[in-house]
């Protein structure tokens, strides 16, 4: 008899901790196409304008910034700025940007990386050995505990530019351990596919509030009609696009229209939504793989001078 649906999300730490039992960090490749897919990844000055002016805005004294995961005053920012050719050419006023003075992993760091289902490090590790910039500082979580052990058990993982913790992105009780509006960047490589399609919303719009504003949503997924989805038998569908593995994880395939909801809905502006159709052919197994992947950037907007 089929495990009712039901279990696969009771179940779900134990399977993906399974999966990652059985794996360890064998089963995904370092994932190095980032920086060409992502270049804010490995951020040049040019595309850093915008910490450049949070840091030289340190000097200005405000009231403080109430978080609800860090409380406490600090100063914040009254500064006013033109921004360069990218932007439109409007004045923006940025305030209450500053984040909690309190310590907190990476809070001495100048830009800030998360990355949401970090696996065993296939993205972090990458980002760390490319992008030598000192202030930087990576965070990284997964809903499943024997992933963040094999990540914390890497040669190359180094606690003074990276933090790693288990976090399931669905529960809402649960607290990050940096403060609202403190990173530069969330990765969310996938991993929204994964989680129950009712849920998807709250997990994007909570984790939109740890985004500075000018920050940065980067997110690449399964797309309608992937080989992987037209794959699956009889009896792994869930419910609408959404299957179940034999090893009990889930996936979910997406389109464009749904994922810019998504984001659109927690607040952020899109830069970039597209599809990614690929050939992909295994000569060793005489395979033909048509692979559809949705690739998007949306960030969240900088406030507006009021005055």
């Amino acid at each position: 008899m089929p495990i009712p649906g039901v279990d696969y999300e009771v179940n779900a730490h134990k399977y993906w901790n399974d999966f990652y039992k059985i794996h360890e960090n064998g089963f995904f490749k370092d994932r190095h196409w980032l920086f060409t897919e992502f270049p804010e990844l490995a951020p040049s000055p040019e595309q850093n304008y915008l910490k450049d002016v949070l840091l030289e805005s340190k000097k200005s004294e405000g009231p403080g910034l109430e978080t609800e995961q860090h409380k406490c005053s600090s100063d914040c920012l009254g500064h006013t700025t033109q921004m360069p050719p990218v932007e439109e050419n409007v004045t923006q006023k940025f305030s209450h940007l500053e984040v909690c003075a309190h310590e907190f992993p990476g809070s001495s760091a100048t830009y800030r990386i998360l990355e949401v289902g970090c696996g065993v490090g296939n993205t972090v590790f990458p980002i760390l050995q490319t992008n030598n910039d000192p202030g930087l500082f990576v965070y990284c979580c997964d809903f499943s505990s024997t992933a963040i052990e094999l990540v914390q058990t890497n040669a190359d993982y180094d606690p003074s530019r990276c933090f790693a913790f288990v976090h399931d992105l669905c529960d809402e009780e649960q607290s990050y351990p940096m403060p609202w509006n403190s990173l530069d960047i969330i990765i969310l490589i996938f991993v929204l596919s994964a989680i129950v399609p009712d849920k998807m919303q709250k997990a994007i719009t909570r984790l939109s509030r740890l985004l500075r504003p000018g920050g940065m949503m980067l997110l690449r997924d399964y797309g309608r009609y992937d080989m992987a989805q037209l794959r699956f038998k009889k009896g792994q569908c869930l419910s609408g696009n959404f299957y179940v593995r034999g090893d009990g994880t889930r996936v979910y395939f997406f389109t464009q229209d749904e994922l810019d909801t998504l984001f659109t809905t927690a607040g952020l502006e899109k830069v970039q939504n597209l599809v990614d159709r690929r050939l992909q052919v295994n000569r060793g197994k005489q395979l033909t793989m048509y692979r559809v992947w949705i690739q998007c950037k949306y960030r969240k907007p900088l406030l507006c001078n009021t005055s």
